[in-house]
Formats: structure tokens, C-alpha cells, sequence
């Protein structure tokens, strides 16, 4: 053996004596590094599940440790309404290669030493078996997981393809969904980026009817950060290339084209914000082009310890009562009282006295849609501020609590012709003046109505409402008026209305 040879060798042998002594000492520490990990998740599953009508737990069952690798068996339990009628059991099966240095690592040349190389499945049960069969006999949902020595995680998640016959009359196809994900130790920091190319699900309506819902080129994708008070602010984006939704007795087709969803929340000291934004690039009706949507939501200046307070009487007093209620309404008895004790009424009149004084304000900054010869949109801006006092009469603690209420309004008339034209199209009228014409005219009586009750102006050719509302002043569409006087005003016109039909 030449010098070189033998040099080779011996890091070859001192290699695998560290991988070997690495591996031992992984196994021994492994179990402590996974029960750490159920909690985690445990926790991540309660705050994930708050104000819903279900809890889930996920618990380690077995572990069955070697040299090399190691076994373990979770069982994820769901009860509740959202999970249905009976409790939801799943196991999954966890083949654990223990570090330093993996060998499905080293195989796929990734040389970067980590605790353990993660390999999990969902397991084959009576619950499962048909998930199983639609996936041609294979674990439907997998996934591989690396643990470093900081306590991060990295690794993929995939869903596989499916095609099942759900019952006698429908369908589902899919693609399947891939997911990388990536966390810091604690999951203080977490990244997820995921893609389906393509889901359809075949049924029928209640009529009988058939129905087909198609989805195309759909990317979801996350950038999160552990807030101070445990829930998780940052980023989220949802992008679907294309959907089409084929139902009623003519077989209508509805087409979506370039849907996003992007929403993102920020944390500062004791307050938060967020905001959400939707866009539809192409709305179509039986293949023709009906416009494009977008909306726009803010929430600013939200106090998190006393929306924290609230929710915790919401956890532990409304959301019993409400399925209390809903159980006795389904056995046609009356619904229990809601009972509070006076440290809970303190708290919840604390809760909201401090939710106020914060400022909170909600804004629907942008709701519209347009069509080939026009566009409608609508604004709100509403601000919140805390009165003299909770105990006021309904009238005064409404004027109090609202600092400022701003709503805009515009619906172009050539956008209701655009649409009526596509609706009368969808009902079997196929001449064209014919069609254009009723369009106009069903415009032109609702622009006469809305101006006719001083309810809107006509600018242009927009029917436009405007609402101001600040220091017990209203301003409506340039009248400027008290909030007796406002109310009166609406009152009277809505009146006028009803009797004239």
C-alpha cells in the first residue's frame, strides 16, 4: 500500500470511529431531543387551534433505539367538531438515522454534520386504508427532517399524488404537494415553500347537477418569526395560476385566473398590525373575460395583552356557552345562561377599556372590481377610541367609541352594463342590441333610484356615496349635518323609498 493510499485509509477509519461514537451518543440523547419536540409541537397545535371548535395532540408512543438508527411510533389525536362526529387518530412511523453523519446524508454528498436525519410516514390503518389505495399502496404523506446540533430543523414534506373515488357520485385527482421547511431551534424563526400543480374533484350539486372544480400551479409560501407573546407575525403568500369551476344544469363555467393572496402581521412593543391583500387578475364567465378584483384589509394599533385577556375568556366561557347553545337548539331545549363571575366581568370590562384607549383601527382599503368599460370600488376607515365610560347608554357609548368613520363608494354604470350583458348572455339571450340595451336601461333605473333618495350623487357616469363621520358631525355627500339629523335624514329617504314601491 503506497503512502497516499494509506493516508486515505486511515481518514476513512477515523471517519467512521467518530460517525460510530457520534451515532451512540445521538441514541442515548435522542429520546429527550424528541419528547422536546412533542411538546413544542403540542403547543404550536393549541395556539394554532385557538377560538376553534377542536383540539389536537401529537404524542410519542414508542421508541425502539440502536447503534445507527432508531424507530419511533407518534400517534396525532383530533377531537371536536371541525375534525367531525368521532375523534381523528393517525400513526406515523419515524425511522431515525442518528448523527453526526447520517448515511442518507453522506449518500446525497451532504457533509454537514447534524443530530439526526428524520424519515417519517404516515401508517397504514383502518382510517387510512383508502388514502393508502389512492396512492397506489404507498404512505400518502412523507417527509424527511434533519435535527442540527442548535436544535434547527430542515426538511421536506410531500403529499403524493392521489386518485380516489370519494363515494358513487365523485372524484378527486391530485397532483400532489411538496413543501420545504426550515426552523430555528424552538421554532422561533420557520420558512415553508410549497407547490400542487394540479387538484380536481368531481361531484354533484343538491339538485344532482354535476360539479368539477379544477386547480392549477398553486405556491404557498411562509417567512415567520416567534413574537414575544408566542404567536408567530411575518409573511404569508398564496398564489393559484388558474382555477375553473364547471356546475349548474347548463354545465356554467366559472375561470380564475392569477389569484394571490398575501397577508402580513408586525409586532411593535405591546402592539400589532396586519394587513391582507387579494388579487384576481381574470374573472371569466363560459370563456369570456368578466373584469378583475382586488381587495385590500389593514388592522393597526391592536393591544395584544388585552386581546390576549379577551380571547382567554373567549377559550374558556363564550366558546363552551356557544356549543352548549348549539347543542340544546339542536335538541329544541333553551339555551343556558351565560354565567360570568365578577372577576371575569372585570376582566373582560378591563380587557376592552385597554383595547380601546390603544386606538385600534380597521380599514378596507380597497375593494373593487373592474370590467372592460369601467371600475367600482369602495373604501372604509373606521377608528376606534375608548369613552368615558362602558356603562352608557347604547346611543352615547356607540358616538364615543366610534373617533372616525370614513366610507367611499363609486359604482360605475358601464361596469352593471358590462355584467348585466354577461348575465342575460348566461340566461339564453343571445341578441346582441337586445342584450345592451335592457343591460343600459336596468343601469339607468338604478342610478335614477340611488340619486332619486339623495342616498348618492351622479359624477359622471358614477353613482357615488360619501360618509364622513368625526366630533359628533356627520358630512354626507357634501352635507354637512348632526348624527340626529343624519339618522333622521336616512330614515325619512328610506321611507320615501319603501312607499314608493
Amino acid at each position: 500500500m503506497n503512502k497516499s493510499a494509506g493516508v486515505l485509509l486511515g481518514i476513512v477509519v477515523a471517519i467512521g470511529a467518530i460517525s460510530a461514537g457520534g451515532a451512540w451518543y445521538t441514541g442515548t440523547k435522542l429520546e429527550g431531543v424528541l419528547n422536546a419536540s412533542v411538546a413544542d409541537a403540542n403547543k404550536e397545535l393549541q395556539a394554532a387551534l385557538v377560538g376553534s371548535n377542536g383540539t389536537a395532540s401529537l404524542e410519542l408512543v414508542s421508541l425502539e433505539r440502536g447503534v445507527f438508527s432508531s424507530t419511533a411510533h407518534y400517534r396525532l389525536k383530533g377531537e371536536g367538531e371541525m375534525f367531525g362526529e368521532a375523534p381523528v387518530e393517525l400513526l406515523f412511523v419515524d425511522r431515525v438515522e442518528h448523527g453526526p453523519l447520517p448515511f442518507s446524508r453522506l449518500a446525497s454528498l451532504k457533509w454537514l454534520p447534524v443530530m439526526a436525519t428524520n424519515h417519517f410516514e404516515l401508517e397504514k390503518t383502518s382510517t387510512t386504508e383508502k388514502w393508502f389505495a389512492a396512492a397506489n399502496g404507498q404512505s400518502p404523506v412523507k417527509g424527511v427532517v434533519n435535527i442540527g446540533y442548535d436544535n434547527s430543523t430542515n426538511g421536506t414534506f410531500e403529499l403524493l399524488p392521489l386518485e380516489v373515488a370519494l363515494d358513487d357520485k365523485s372524484s378527486l385527482k391530485f397532483s400532489g404537494l411538496n413543501m420545504d421547511i426550515a426552523a430555528s431551534a424552538e421554532a422561533k424563526k420557520v420558512k415553508a415553500d410549497g407547490y400542487m400543480d394540479s387538484l380536481k374533484l368531481t361531484t354533484v350539486s343538491e339538485d344532482q347537477a354535476p360539479v368539477t372544480v379544477e386547480m392549477n400551479g398553486l405556491t404557498v409560501a411562509s417567512n415567520l418569526v416567534k413574537s414575544t407573546y408566542g404567536y408567530y407575525t411575518g409573511e404569508n403568500t398564496v398564489e393559484l395560476t388558474s382555477s375553473k369551476t364547471t356546475f349548474g344544469p347548463k354545465q356554467s363555467v366559472v375561470g380564475v385566473n392569477k389569484f394571490e393572496m398575501k397577508n402580513q402581521t408586525e409586532e411593535s412593543g405591546t402592539s400589532a398590525s396586519g394587513r391582507a391583500d387579494y388579487k384576481i387578475g381574470e374573472v371569466s364567465f363560459n370563456g369570456k373575460t368578466v373584469g378583475s378584483a382586488q381587495m385590500a384589509m389593514s388592522l393597526k394599533n391592536l393591544d395584544i395583552p388585552s386581546t390576549m385577556s379577551l380571547m382567554e375568556i373567549y377559550q374558556t366561557k363564550l366558546q363552551p356557552y356557544e356549543q352548549a347553545a348549539a347543542k340544546a337548539a339542536a335538541a329544541g331545549e333553551p339555551a343556558p345562561e351565560l354565567n360570568l363571575t365578577p372577576e371575569e366581568e372585570k376582566q373582560v370590562k378591563a380587557g376592552l377599556e385597554k383595547l380601546l384607549a390603544a386606538g385600534p383601527q380597521f380599514a378596507l382599503e380597497n375593494l373593487s372590481f373592474n370590467s372592460a368599460n369601467g371600475e367600482s370600488r369602495a373604501n372604509l376607515v373606521l377608528d376606534l377610541t375608548k369613552p368615558a365610560s362602558m356603562d352608557l347608554p347604547p346611543d352615547q357609548l356607540v358616538r364615543q367609541l366610534i373617533a372616525l368613520l370614513d366610507i367611499n363608494i363609486k359604482v360605475s354604470k358601464p361596469m352593471l352594463v358590462d355584467l348585466l350583458s354577461i348575465q342575460a348572455q348566461a340566461d339564453g339571450q343571445t341578441d346582441a342590441k337586445t342584450i345592451v340595451d335592457q343591460a343600459t336601461a336596468t343601469s339607468d333605473m338604478f342610478s335614477s333610484m340611488a340619486v332619486g333618495t339623495q342616498l348618492a350623487k351622479l359624477e359622471g357616469s358614477d353613482v357615488v356615496t360619501k360618509l364622513h363621520y368625526a366630533n359628533n358631525q356627520v358630512e354626507f355627500n357634501g352635507q354637512k349635518m348632526t348624527v340626529e339629523q343624519f339618522v333622521g335624514f336616512v330614515m325619512g329617504k328610506l321611507g320615501g323609498a319603501g312607499q314608493v314601491q
